[in-house]
């Protein structure tokens, strides 16, 4: 597994607890929560891109609701799973803000994530969303 398909799997456990807990972002940072034989083992690209994954996500928490709230046709926000939340949230940073990343690898690492952690259709409905904001990004 390489070390940024880490960092996002890192960033979207950091995202997810944010949800419940409302830490502050330094405190979410250090990723206390993790073993401490796990964080032995993760590379400084992995932490550093974690961590520029979970505080641009938080930083710009509103920016991508809002996002994500244009998006949802016939869903309520308020009834998106936190684990699918979580994973909209993450990506859609990546989307918007990640200029680096291509649009399909952000979203093909989301809908693995949703493979990973979500429910049964969580992946076709992240996909959606996803390439609906990547439209709205990158008009035809």
């Amino acid at each position: 597994m390489g070390s940024r398909r880490k960092a996002r799997i890192l960033a979207f456990q950091a995202i997810y607890s944010w949800e419940f807990h409302k830490p502050l972002l330094a405190e979410l940072l250090q990723f206390d929560w993790l073993e401490e034989e796990r964080k032995a083992k993760l590379d400084t690209e992995t932490w550093l891109f974690a961590r520029l994954l979970v505080q641009g996500t938080i930083e710009n928490c509103d920016t991508i609701d809002h996002r994500i709230q244009n998006r949802l046709e016939h869903w309520d926000f308020s009834r998106l799973s936190k684990v699918d939340l979580a994973i909209l949230r993450l990506s859609t940073y990546e989307l918007l803000f990640q200029q680096d990343v291509p649009a399909s690898v952000a979203i093909d690492e989301a809908v693995d994530l949703a493979k990973d952690f979500g429910g049964d259709d969580s992946y076709r409905f992240i996909n959606g969303v996803l390439d609906s904001i990547r439209k709205e990004r990158e008009p035809s």
